[in-house]
């Protein structure tokens, strides 16, 4: 005998079992300033010098729209307009890639005056990346004479690793770093037309680091 599963009942399933994010956060700061960062300015660069990932440009984007919008005082440079400032210091193949080049970095004359300029204080390395880690299921659609349409459930699983490396170019050093891993499962029911639910795993890292980095830069927190 055959049971057939109602619509309603396929939707509201992956309704329930969708959405469920777990999160873990990890903290290390070392120099926190006592009363905010002022009116310095702070900018989050995304790693990529790896040559088989890059730590995707809308994550950095949203954690520093996250910070902006929980302390607007807080002036974040943008990404893309801080490495054209400063090009060619801040591209993949030159890019400073430990606290000990900061030195270096701060030694050539237009750098410093850039730097100067803007009133950076606080440069935010952020690595790492979002991956599919799993998947199982399946999906069958077809035309007919009623019209085209799909039958089948799907479902994934996906994994956010990022971890922030906070830099003050006063201290000439690394003052913070801070981790951060999301974990959840996202459901595609199908009954003619499928349905997407999608676990937002990305979106609570980025949360999960942003509230952590405004704990270091805010003066309200």
């Amino acid at each position: 005998m055959t049971r057939w599963i109602r619509p309603g009942s396929l939707l509201l399933l992956a309704v329930l079992l969708g959405g469920c994010v777990n999160a873990t956060t990890d903290q290390q700061v070392f120099n926190t300033p006592e009363a905010g960062i002022g009116e310095a300015s702070v900018v989050i660069l995304g790693r990529r010098h790896a040559s088989d990932y890059e730590t995707e440009p809308d994550f950095i984007s949203c954690v520093g729209q996250h910070i902006s919008r929980r302390d607007d005082a807080i002036e974040i440079i943008d990404e893309i307009t801080f490495m054209n400032a400063l090009y060619p210091w801040f591209e993949p193949r030159t890019a400073p890639l430990r606290p000990q080049d900061i030195e270096r970095l701060l030694s050539e004359p237009p750098v410093a005056a850039r730097l100067a300029e803007l009133k950076t204080e606080y440069m935010i390395w952020i690595d790492g990346r979002t991956e599919r880690t799993d998947s199982a299921g399946s999906m069958s659609c077809g035309v007919g004479p009623g019209g085209a349409g799909c039958f089948g459930f799907g479902t994934w699983s996906s994994e956010s690793i990022y971890e922030a490396t906070i830099w003050d170019f006063k201290r000439r050093a690394e003052v913070g770093r801070i981790s951060t891993s999301a974990s959840g499962q996202s459901y595609m029911p199908a009954v003619v037309v499928p349905i997407p639910i999608i676990a937002p795993v990305q979106g609570t890292a980025c949360d999960s680091i942003g509230d952590q980095l405004l704990q270091f830069l805010s003066a309200q927190y």
